[in-house]
């Protein structure tokens, strides 16, 4: 990744991005409304979450697997 791509990245951040700390630790709070209410209304209730994983793969991934293995 070069410094543009970097600096490209940084610049489409959303400001309400909560980071992979908040992120992580309300993970399980966020995954039980997806489960029971849908994706929209986790979004709704927690757009900083939702910023976050929307930009963060790593975490999508854990979210996707958490969903998975909840519902499942």
């Amino acid at each position: 990744m070069s410094a543009w791509d970097e600096l490209d990245r940084f610049l489409l951040t959303d400001p309400r991005d909560v980071g992979c700390e908040e992120a992580i630790r309300l993970m399980h709070v966020y995954a039980d409304l997806v489960l029971d209410h849908g994706s929209d209304r986790a979004a709704t209730r927690y757009p900083g979450i939702a910023a976050h994983f929307r930009a963060c793969g790593p975490c999508a991934e854990d979210l996707e697997g958490l969903l998975l293995a909840a519902s499942g």
